[in-house]
């Protein structure tokens, strides 16, 4: 039986749940012969570490700071990585190359619609960092395509700007200080580091409007749940977590891996009782949306 091989590769990568994630996948799969770990590796040694993988390896997850550079380092981009101007997915070819491909957009995509979004008229992004652009793109599969990005510094937004020409999308670039005003959209992404939304936090918990707003969506996995969160689970608001994005961008990795569907429940058990072991906070919440803010769990990680 030949071994077939992949990882997630990235700086830091201790905390990855990818591994839980994929291996759960496998063995529901009956794929004995897959094995799939971890590894660091830093932007610099990305492109040598590549030439060094033999023909077992069928592919890999890259999280940050990989995603650029993995652009460059691709023998073939698919079209919605190079949309997006992100790699997440390193796919084998036949000839031995590696295809560079992106399965962020779907893993927003896919956790907004279990949570009930089928169809977005206004949504707002709260970062203008590499996991914005994605959120503007799945925004736009789901039928926004002029969102409201609420950003710190327009001279950053950049490379969301050039993502968001390539998709088409045409956001609307606002200021941070001005952010309160996406509790009247349908959709709220939040892209920013755990404490990063803490001062918009405070706006919502003492807003004036006792009423439930838009569903936010809140990449961070851990800690969880985010100061964010916890204000927006307070008014009664639904919350998903970072840990549903990273599921469903792993299960699209695995289906373009193994040629197999992927398991889904089987994959968010996995990936739920590893978070568990961790001790990782947030299963003690209760409430309207409890079991969807205890599957969050603050690091953002998009492998």
């Amino acid at each position: 039986m030949s071994i077939q091989r992949a990882a997630v590769w990235g700086s830091p990568i201790e905390h990855s749940l990818s591994p839980a994630l994929h291996n759960a996948a496998y063995a529901e799969l009956g794929l004995e012969s897959w094995q799939y770990s971890r590894r660091e590796v830093k932007e610099s040694d990305f492109a040598d570490a590549i030439k060094e993988l033999d023909d077992s390896w069928r592919g890999l997850s890259l999280t940050m700071p990989l995603k650029r550079v993995a652009l460059e380092v691709a023998d073939e981009v698919t079209e919605r990585a190079r949309r997006v101007g992100a790699v997440n997915t390193f796919l084998r070819r036949e000839d031995g190359g590696w295809i560079g491909d992106n399965t962020d957009v779907y893993g927003i995509v896919e956790s907004l619609r279990e949570a009930g979004i089928t169809e977005v008229q206004w949504g707002c992004v709260l970062g203008g960092g590499a996991t914005a652009s994605s959120a503007i793109g799945a925004l736009a599969e789901l039928g926004c395509t002029t969102p409201t990005v609420y950003v710190r510094s327009k001279g950053r937004s950049r490379g969301l700007r050039n993502a968001a020409a390539r998709l088409g999308v045409q956001p609307v670039i606002e200021p941070w200080d001005s952010a309160w005003e996406a509790l009247s959209s349908d959709v709220v992404i939040s892209t920013v580091p755990s404490l990063g939304a803490d001062e918009f936090a405070v706006q919502v918990a003492e807003g004036d409007d006792p009423t439930a707003g838009p569903l936010l969506l809140d990449v961070v996995y851990d800690p969880w749940p985010t100061h964010l969160a916890r204000a927006w689970h307070s008014r009664a608001g639904d919350v998903v977590g970072g840990f549903e994005m990273l599921l469903h961008q792993a299960c699209l990795q695995v289906e373009l891996m193994t040629g197999r569907p992927a398991p889904v429940e089987a994959m968010r058990r996995a990936g739920s009782r590893d978070l568990a072991e961790r001790g990782v906070p947030g299963y003690e919440m209760e409430g309207p949306r409890s079991e969807q803010l205890s599957h969050g769990t603050g690091l953002t990680e998009d492998a």
